[in-house]
């Protein structure tokens, strides 16, 4: 798809208008302080991730989808269902000092199975609902 030079320019003020918004919402926060966390390095962190994104040309639709992935493997959420796949699977117990056995999800690190993966909790809900895998069948 070819940007007309009217198309381009009018792209660019939508672009530096975000980057600039980010800008000064950062400085408002303090985050650009050498007394802020991490000594002002957030508000730097955050200002490449915007030029990056602002630079993509998203329109509202796309911008939104990006977004939400980009929380949610972020957070290092998954994007399709947890299986028993044994490859997706820690085995620490060792680590875990419990005498039982305990597996830790590589796709998200708040899942853990005490039977390989074919059930899970998130450590993260309070119920510690066990949630059952979806099976995993070899091709």
């Amino acid at each position: 798809m070819k940007l007309s030079i009217a198309s381009y320019i009018r792209s660019m003020g939508v672009i530096a208008g975000l980057v600039d918004h980010a800008k000064k919402e950062l400085e408002l926060a303090g985050l650009f302080k050498k007394d802020s966390d991490y000594n002002g390095m957030i508000g730097k962190a955050v200002m490449e991730l915007m030029k990056c994104f602002s630079g993509q040309g998203h329109s509202g639709f796309s911008a939104g989808m990006v977004l939400d992935l980009f929380r949610r493997l972020g957070k290092w959420e998954q994007l399709t269902p947890v299986t028993d796949d044994p490859k997706d699977w820690n085995d620490v117990s060792e680590m875990s000092g419990d005498k039982k056995k305990l597996w830790q999800s590589k796709r998200n690190p708040s899942y853990f199975s005490e039977n390989g993966g074919k059930s899970y909790y998130n450590v993260e809900d309070k119920k510690r609902k066990k949630n059952r895998s979806k099976s995993h069948k070899k091709k």
